[in-house]
């Protein structure tokens, strides 16, 4: 009997000790730099690159972009991805210490995208021909020119030397961020992934023409046309957007994150110029825009100048757009109030109705300017982000000039 129970007690152990010699043992991810890649459609393949630092957190770069990445998480032979302020994440495993593949997951949107990355590669497109061309310079561009509920234009602005090209399309509601990639013969390959958007330019050229198709994640896709144009300008960013008739100015009243209902006619507000930002947590171009914004308030707190944004955010749950704005506001050190406008959609029509007084929500971001006296002056729709080179300076240097002068008046 006694000799059953030992033996019994020794089998435990020895299951038990199996089980524990069974379990994976985390995988170290390897310092230095990695080449990865989403899965579009028509099977292309955007790719962008990172690096590995000694403490394994990451730098993402996008041309002169760099972007720190410092939540990873490694269990067993899973690795697991969380991009600074937007939501969306890498979830994938370690095919052997060199190759990592899974998915990039955005779950309110309910998409995701494939994922893989080997370690060792630094080049972002592989360079095969000398360029037939060099696209340096302004690109007057159409996209969706044969579908007019999509047609929208753009200004492509390029840089390129031998084989690499850098620049960005600017829209009349924002920019495409850093776009960074190559020639090859006349074939155009550009990306950007920087943790919300994916995006793929790929097409054709030659000295005065572009052609080709823009991939979004794997959920969009567009053509795109564009000649060369030095002199091509976009409409102005201030006439696009603006109070319609019958209405005597702008008004609203919105949660903060703590519950609290804030309006134009709070004390905080009073005998001051206000700027208004309409953005979202999961809009790059607002993190750009947001991060200038706290920069100049920081530089400029004895004005008479005060801040409020309005997010419109596409979580499904209040709790959960809460919580990406309280997200933005760590990372970004947010001093001014973020209130929430609306969840479970970014739908600039819905937004519109948030905001009747308006002829339309055009664009995520979107700022009005207030005076003193509660009087709409200027509403400039969409935001010029660095990646613009001289027409952010341009703006930054006119945001200056206003906002001083609304505070001083």
């Amino acid at each position: 009997m006694k000799t059953r129970i030992i033996t019994g007690a020794l089998l435990t152990i020895f299951l038990v000790s199996c089980k524990k010699e069974d379990k994976k043992q985390p995988i170290d991810l390897l310092e230095g730099p990695w080449r990865a890649s989403l899965t579009v459609q028509d099977n292309e393949e955007l790719p962008f690159l990172f690096e590995v630092m000694e403490d394994e957190t990451l730098k993402i770069f996008n041309a002169e972009e760099v972007i720190d990445v410092d939540e990873v998480e490694i269990f067993g032979d899973s690795i697991k991805i969380k991009f600074p302020v937007f939501e969306g994440y890498v979830a994938a495993k370690f095919e052997d210490s060199l190759t990592i593949s899974g998915s990039f997951i955005k779950e309110s949107l309910d998409r995701t995208v494939p994922f893989k990355a080997t370690f060792g590669e630094q080049d972002r497109f592989d360079i095969a021909t000398p360029p037939s061309a060099n696209i340096t310079g302004n690109w007057e561009t159409v996209f969706s020119q044969d579908n007019e509920e999509d047609r929208y234009i753009a200004k492509g602005i390029f840089n390129q030397n031998g084989n690499i090209v850098s620049g960005t399309f600017r829209t009349t509601t924002g920019d495409y961020r850093y776009l960074e990639g190559v020639v090859n013969g006349d074939q155009l390959q550009l990306s950007t992934f920087d943790g919300a958007h994916a995006f793929l330019f790929t097409g054709k050229v030659t000295d005065s023409t572009l052609s080709g198709n823009f991939y979004s994640g794997n959920h969009w896709k567009e053509p795109f046309v564009a000649k060369r144009n030095e002199e091509y300008e976009l409409p102005s960013e201030d006439s696009l957007t603006f109070i319609k008739e019958g209405y005597d100015g702008l008004e609203f009243s919105f949660p903060d994150t703590e519950g609290a209902m804030v309006s134009l006619d709070d004390e905080r507000f009073k005998d001051k110029a206000v700027i208004v930002q309409i953005m979202g947590t999961w809009c790059p171009n607002c993190m750009d825009e947001t991060k200038y914004y706290v920069d100049f308030y920081n530089k400029h707190k004895e004005k008479d100048v005060a801040f409020v944004a309005l997010a419109f955010e596409y979580a499904k749950t209040k709790e959960r757009a809460v919580a990406s704005i309280h997200r933005l506001q760590k990372k970004l050190n947010v001093p001014y109030p973020i209130l929430l406008a609306q969840h479970g959609t970014s739908d600039k029509k819905k937004a519109q109705e948030k905001l009747p007084m308006l002829n339309h929500v055009l664009s995520y971001p979107t700022t009005i300017f207030v005076d003193k006296k509660g009087e709409v002056r200027r509403i400039h729709t969409g935001f010029n982000g660095p990646a613009t080179g001289k027409k952010y300076e341009e703006f930054t240097a006119e945001f200056e000039r206003f906002v001083t002068e609304l505070a001083s008046e």
